[in-house]
């Protein structure tokens, strides 16, 4: 998970009617309206910096900087394969196509850093400072056929300087950049010519360079992005908008940007444009603009400071590319160190920003480093992709794993689970209750958690409470079903919409006032292995994960010390808890049971042929253990169990299914999740 850049100080108190055991919802509240999870799925790397990308058909195009591309995980220099300024990926997979071009130039250094698809999907446009494609001669832009992945000869059209936006209709392609001629002919910096290459009578010409275009929905009217000041001599900083057939202005906008700020991307929906933009020295604008396409007038302004480059609309969420660093102007996050290089805000209002946060960092020495510079999202299958370029070299929500100029995140699924609450914390209170507090957790795409609160291992209560990475308030619980004089083990945890939970926090432990009538004690198992019937002779009592499953069977051993029973008390539960594992096939749809152990085994010795006896029949069973990085409770015999108070119980898991389940050993790394056996005594 992301690490944690501020505490909040602020405390919010949410408090649930307490459940009866087995009675917890499931969590609810994904952050609407958010539909693209945070968790970055494995994609080819590149060794410089990604400019540009465009996707059709499930492929998507990356453009920039760069020499070579490596797979997922993969250093810098290892199993790299030759990619010059350009790859196409597979959307689906991360990994790269067959489509393959090398963008090259006579002297300088060459890059991609513009790329636009045909709205049938059949041509690629790439712009950049280039003089051939594939050893065919170009002038800074180029077209490609997809199907074949060769260069168009018949598109032939010398732009004399950098190309830096592009944007394409059924029948036009339009052209910002540095360039002041095109064919032959003065364009200042914005031009458009046919598909077919020939130069349109379009005139825009602004002063200064120009860095992005969209095209309206109707395709009558073009906004046009960049550096300038005057765009067909008129006053317009940065932004304006022109007729897309003469390239007259249609609305300027004097004044509307601060002079010490560009406008470096624009993308639209159906009724408005947003631009993303950076500014230089004081008294910038960073942040976001929402223009309506029909009024040409300011929807909203999003003030975030953190020079913006790329923006998307993606199911009425614009997700933006920036190094963000001071939202406090919004209301938001307040300045601060560390970068949020990756936002979300709902396209009618951008506060509150949304619940999603992949981070990556700034990039390395020699860049910018500002970090992420494009974004596209690309469909294959049910399922859509957003693919992330840049800069940046690692992904700073995930570890601060390595990972270089390209990442992508998937619709669905959502697979990483909240961390972990911390600060847990009970005390007695009024009345004889006990009053439990607890920081928030953090999802990176869901604000809205529900955490479930367990009593010497039993739910009895959830609280929902909302998170951002900058704002983790206080929660509380206050159980009112205590009885005097007993001890307590209390423990949290958080979980999402679409039911990944967090392991259980640090136990809390108290004891309330008064004679005690009942005693609870948690056990962790003091041996665990598992056997496997495909290697008979193989002992995994060292292994971090258990395994159990009927078919190519494995059976998971337990053992537990017991105590004896507290003076006048008798044992009257008993439950048993695992927990799932992380890896992929760790869910089972098969129930598991537990069963008595009869014969002798040894955490280090126990093999499938030595493999001990079982007693017949069982002890209770475990629900199918489905979801990943999930706890799992099953009610035990007590009776059965209370045989061996003040001595071990031996404790098998045995299915008859054919689907394993995996979970997580004594050996595991944490503090939690692993075996445990909680035993409740009573007064007769």
């Amino acid at each position: 998970m992301r690490r944690i850049r501020a505490t909040a100080a602020a405390a919010a108190c949410v408090v649930a009617a307490a459940l009866g055991a087995g009675a917890v919802p499931p969590a609810a509240a994904l952050t609407a309206p958010v539909a693209m999870t945070a968790d970055d799925l494995p994609t080819w790397q590149t060794n410089g910096v990604v400019w540009a990308l465009a996707e059709a058909n499930g492929v998507v195009f990356a453009g920039g900087t760069f020499s070579s591309v490596r797979p997922p995980g993969a250093a810098a220099g290892t199993d790299e394969q030759p990619a010059l300024n350009f790859q196409a990926f597979d959307a689906a997979t991360g990994a790269p196509t067959s489509c393959r071009l090398s963008f090259t130039v006579g002297s300088g250094t060459a890059t991609v850093r513009a790329l636009a698809v045909s709205p049938d999907g059949s041509t690629l446009y790439a712009g950049g400072t280039f003089g051939s494609v594939n050893g065919v001669p170009v002038s800074n832009i180029a077209a490609i056929d997809i199907a074949t992945c060769t260069v168009k000869d018949s598109f032939k059209v010398a732009v004399d300087s950098q190309v830096r936006g592009l944007a394409v209709t059924d029948d036009t392609v339009y052209l910002a950049g540095n360039f002041t001629t095109v064919a032959g002919q003065t364009r200042q910096h914005f031009a458009a010519v046919s598909t077919s290459g020939a130069l349109r009578a379009f005139t825009a010409d602004a002063d200064q360079a120009g860095k992005t275009i969209a095209v309206s929905p109707d395709g009558t009217e073009l906004a046009l992005g960049g550096d300038f000041d005057t765009v067909n001599g008129a006053n317009s900083h940065a932004l304006a908008v022109v007729n897309a057939t003469t390239g007259a202005n249609v609305k300027t906008y004097p004044g509307f940007i601060p002079a010490t700020s560009t406008v470096q991307n624009i993308t639209s929906d159906g009724t408005s444009f947003y631009t993303g933009n950076e500014g230089t020295g004081s008294g910038v604008f960073d942040g976001r603009i929402a223009v309506s396409w029909s009024t040409l007038a300011q929807r909203w302004r999003d003030t975030c400071l953190g020079a913006t480059q790329a923006v998307r609309v993606y199911k009425g969420v614009l997700y933006s590319a920036s190094h963000a660093h001071d939202c406090s102007s919004m209301g938001q996050f307040p300045q601060m160190n560390d970068r949020q290089h990756l936002l979300a805000e709902s396209v009618d209002n951008p506060k509150p920003l949304l619940g999603w946060f992949p981070d990556t960092d700034d990039g390395p020495a020699g860049t910018e480093q500002i970090g992420p510079r494009a974004i596209t999202v690309a469909t294959s299958g049910s399922t859509d992709y957003m693919w992330v370029g840049g800069e940046f070299t690692r992904i700073a929500s995930n570890g601060n794993r390595p990972q270089q100029g390209l990442v992508r995140f998937a619709s669905t699924p959502d697979t990483r689970a909240p961390s972990i609450p911390l600060q847990v914390s009970a005390a007695n209170a009024t009345g004889g209750t006990v009053r439990l507090r607890w920081q928030s957790a953090l999802d990176l795409d869901d604000s809205t958690l529900t955490y479930t609160v367990y009593r010497d291992g039993v739910a009895i209560g959830t609280v929902t409470g909302d998170s951002k990475f900058w704002l983790l308030p206080t929660l509380t619980f206050t159980d009112a079903r205590t009885q005097r004089g007993t001890a307590y083990t209390y423990q949290v945890t958080a979980g999402d919409a679409a039911g990944n939970t967090s392991a259980r926090s640090a136990a809390a432990t108290v004891t309330t006032p008064g004679t005690p009538t009942s005693s609870t004690v948690t056990l962790d198992a003091t041996a665990d292995s598992y056997v496997n019937a495909s290697a008979a002779n193989t002992n995994y009592g060292t292994d971090q994960q258990l395994a159990v499953r009927g078919s190519s069977a494995y059976t998971t051993y337990l053992r537990f010390s017991l105590p004896s029973a507290p003076a006048g008390m008798v044992l009257t539960s008993a439950r048993l808890s695992v927990r799932t594992s992380s890896q992929d096939t760790a869910g089972s749809t098969d129930d598991l049971a537990v069963q008595q152990v009869t014969g002798a085994w040894t955490e280090t010795g126990v093999t499938w042929a030595n493999r001990p006896a079982l007693a017949t029949g069982s002890l209770g069973t475990l629900s199918a253990p489905s979801a990943l990085q999930t706890d799992y409770t099953a009610a035990l015999d007590a009776s059965a169990l209370g045989a061996h108070l003040g001595g071990t119980a031996d404790l098998a898991l045995t299915a008859t299914g054919t689907d394993s389940a995996w979970l997580w050993s004594r050996e595991a790394p944490g503090t939690t999740g692993h075996p445990q056996l909680t035993l409740t005594f009573t007064k007769p």
